[in-house]
């Protein structure tokens, strides 16, 4: 389960950074710059390129938060709030600290079980 772990981290932690870099400033540049300035330019161009790619790694996210929520045997209820809390800029990174954190103590408390 390390490895699903890790590949959610990871996902959480990109997705994360764009989404941050597209709503922060991406949208600013572009529809608070005037038309044809090189602010306005470069907010096009992330809130259009990075704004596809950060879907895109997005939906990849959304399968490895699945399968670690699979893996873990998370409740529906910490899955749904987990998913939720990743589309909101600066909470994704407190969704995936919890995750990791609610993940490890299962770990923790399957191997104790084991060994006894």
């Amino acid at each position: 389960m390390t490895g699903t772990l890790l590949r959610y981290r990871v996902m959480a932690y990109v997705v994360g950074t764009l989404l941050i870099v597209l709503v922060c400033i991406g949208v600013p540049l572009k529809y608070l710059s005037d038309d044809g300035s090189g602010a306005h330019d470069v907010g096009e161009w992330i809130t259009t390129y990075l704004g596809i790619a950060h879907g895109w790694l997005y939906m990849i996210f959304l399968i490895a938060a699945a399968l670690l929520a699979r893996a873990a045997r998370w409740s529906i209820g910490f899955t749904v709030v987990t998913l939720l809390l990743g589309t909101v800029p600066i909470a994704s990174f407190y969704a995936e600290r919890r995750a990791t954190a609610h993940t490890r103590e299962l770990m923790r408390s399957e191997a104790e079980s084991l060994s006894r």
